[in-house]
């Protein structure tokens, strides 16, 4: 009986420690561009999103301000215009979560139009490490309902 119990014992310390290979060694924070890039790739097409709400178009940066910590900048155009810088919150860095929103009022979200008009939006981001990635939508294919 004895022998069974040291078996069993053995056997379960194994997976334990198997269990504890198989586990990251720390976790990541999402600060820099190694780490947010593949994420932002993953969900370009979710970058902004359009919504027509209490008689404004509203054009929310949700998305890339959740991963803003791998990010040096944000620029948008609204139909065909001029980039426009989009002035991000900072990355709370020495916090448990730097990418947490605080935002203390919509502008720190969204950017606010005149019913109706946005038709089209270019997003350009560039990483910390310099690289940057651009995207086209088309007001129908990013729009809240």
């Amino acid at each position: 009986m004895g022998r069974v119990k040291s078996s069993r014992r053995s056997y379960l310390l194994g997976l334990v420690a198997l269990s504890a290979l198989a586990m990251p060694a720390s976790a990541e924070n999402f600060t820099t561009a190694a780490e947010v890039k593949p994420i932002l790739t993953a969900t370009k097409p979710q970058w902004v999103a359009v919504r027509l709400y209490d008689g404004k178009d509203l054009l929310y940066f949700t998305n890339l301000l959740s991963w803003r910590c791998g990010l040096s900048g944000i620029q948008y155009a609204v139909n065909g215009g001029e980039m426009t810088v989009f002035e991000p919150e900072p990355c709370y860095e020495n916090t448990a979560t730097p990418n947490a929103l605080k935002a203390e009022s919509l502008d720190a979200i969204l950017v606010s139009f005149p019913p109706e008009t946005v038709r089209t939006i270019d997003v350009s981001v560039t990483f910390d490490d310099g690289s940057t990635e651009a995207a086209h939508y088309e007001r129908k294919a990013v729009e809240i309902q």
